[in-house]
C-alpha cells in the first residue's frame, strides 16, 4: 500500500471518528441538568417568556432536528452563537485557541528537550545512579497531576523566589518580554509533567535497541559509544517515542483546561470551564469539537511520522 493510500485511509478513519465525536458532544450537552432558557432569564422569568426564548433558541424542537441543524451549520463553517457572550462561537474559539496552542507547544518542546537526553542517558547507564535518579524523577512526575505541578511552580518561583508573575496573559504583540515571563511557569509545570512519560518510553526503547545483535556487532567492530548511540541506536529507538510525544501533546492540550485556571491563562481551557458553568451549549459543543480535532490531528501527525520512519507500518498486512 502506497503512502497516498495510507493517508487516505487514515483521513477516512478520522472522518468517521469526527462523526461520533459530534454525536457524543451533542448528547452530553443535552443531558446536562438545568434549563438554558431559565439560566438566561433568571428565576423570576414567566412561563411565557421561557417558552418564547426556547422557541427563539430552537430548544423546543426534536433533538434529532437540533443535531442535524448543528452539523449542517458546522459544514458551512457556522458553530453557532454563544449564549453567554452573545458572540459567534468560532470567533471566541479563534481568539483563545492560539493561546492554548502556544502553551501546549511550548510545554511539549520543553518535555522533549528534557526527556529524550535523560532517557538516553538513563539507558546507557542502566541500573546505575543516573538511571535510578531518572526513574525516581519519572515516578514523581507521573504521580503528580498537572495542576499540582502548577501550584508547586507558583509557590517556588513566584512566591518564594519572586522570579516570575503568578499568572495572567499578555499578548506578545503588546509586550514580548511580559508575555514570555508569564509563559514560563505554566510551560514549566506542564513540561515537567510530560517529561516523565516521554523519558520512560525513551529509556525503554533505547534499552531494547541496545540489546539488538547489530549493536553488539558495532561494539565488536570498535565503534565508540557516542557513534553507536547517536547514529545507530537512537534512530531506531525514537520511532515509538514519536507516538508518545504526539500523545503527550494531546494530553498537554487537554491539560490546559485545568492549568489555565490555575495560572489565569485565558485560553480555550478557561473558555470551556466558563461555558460549562453557564451551560452555554453552543460554546461547550464548539470547544469539545476543537479539542477533539486537536487530538485527532496530533495523532494523525504521529502516524505519518511513524510510517515515514518505519515503512513496515504502511505496508504491514497488505499482500
Amino acid at each position: 500500500m502506497s503512502m497516498y493510500n495510507y493517508v487516505v485511509r487514515r483521513v477516512g478513519f478520522m472522518a468517521v471518528t469526527l462523526f461520533f465525536v459530534t454525536l457524543i458532544a451533542f448528547a452530553v450537552t443535552n443531558i446536562l441538568p438545568g434549563d438554558v432558557a431559565l439560566l438566561i432569564l433568571g428565576p423570576n422569568a414567566t412561563d411565557q417568556s421561557l417558552e418564547a426564548l426556547q422557541t427563539q433558541l430552537g430548544l423546543n424542537r426534536p433533538l434529532y432536528v437540533q443535531y442535524i441543524d448543528w452539523v449542517v451549520g458546522l459544514l458551512q463553517g457556522n458553530m453557532g452563537e454563544s449564549l453567554r457572550f452573545g458572540e459567534p462561537v468560532a470567533q471566541l474559539i479563534a481568539e483563545r485557541l492560539p493561546r492554548s496552542m502556544m502553551l501546549a507547544v511550548a510545554a511539549t518542546l520543553v518535555a522533549v528537550v528534557l526527556s529524550v537526553p535523560l532517557g538516553v542517558y538513563a539507558a546507557i547507564n542502566q541500573n546505575e545512579a543516573p538511571d535510578v535518579s531518572a526513574s525516581m524523577f519519572a515516578f514523581v512526575g507521573i504521580s503528580m497531576p498537572i495542576f499540582l505541578w502548577g501550584l508547586v511552580f507558583i509557590l517556588v518561583f513566584a512566591v518564594w523566589l519572586n522570579l516570575f508573575p503568578t499568572g495572567g496573559y499578555v499578548s506578545p504583540s503588546e509586550d514580548l518580554v511580559g508575555s514570555l515571563t508569564r509563559l514560563v511557569l505554566p510551560t514549566g509545570a506542564m513540561g515537567f509533567a510530560l517529561t516523565a512519560y516521554i523519558m520512560r518510553m525513551t529509556r525503554s526503547s533505547m534499552l531494547e535497541v541496545l540489546s539488538e545483535e547489530y549493536i553488539n556487532l558495532a561494539r565488536a567492530k570498535g565503534m565508540s559509544q557516542r557513534v553507536i548511540v547517536l547514529r545507530h541506536a537512537l534512530k531506531n529507538a525514537i520511532i515509538p517515542v514519536i507516538t508518545v510525544i504526539a500523545f503527550q501533546f494531546s494530553y498537554a492540550f487537554g491539560g490546559v483546561v485545568v492549568l489555565e485556571e490555575v495560572f489565569f491563562w485565558p485560553g480555550i481551557g478557561r473558555l470551556t470551564l466558563t461555558a460549562i458553568q453557564s451551560r452555554d451549549i453552543p460554546l461547550i459543543q464548539g470547544c469539545i469539537l476543537v479539542v477533539a480535532l486537536i487530538y485527532m490531528f496530533s495523532n494523525f501527525a504521529a502516524d505519518l511520522l511513524y510510517a515515514y520512519f518505519d515503512p513496515r507500518i504502511r505496508y504491514g498486512g497488505d499482500d
